[in-house]
């Protein structure tokens, strides 16, 4: 089981910088880089959805569910 992280996805669509984010979200570039690269265990609802509202978009864009199946290979 995985799931990916789409962060550098809807920061690309969205013409953003990382660091632009993370004052608008209030979230250390450390911490947001974290995420980004697929390295974090968790997240809290409400730093996903200050992330979502900064990004004008939907959970679902942000984090993305693959089996076993799709990631081997």
């Amino acid at each position: 089981m995985a799931i990916i992280i789409n962060l550098d996805v809807m920061l690309a669509k969205r013409k953003m910088s990382l660091s632009e984010l993370s004052e608008r979200v209030g979230i250390t570039m450390a911490n947001l880089s974290i995420l980004k690269n697929g390295k974090a265990k968790a997240i809290r609802f409400s730093t996903l959805e200050a992330i979502c509202k900064a990004l004008e978009c939907q959970p679902g864009d942000i984090l993305e569910y693959k089996s076993d199946e799709d990631t081997k290979g």
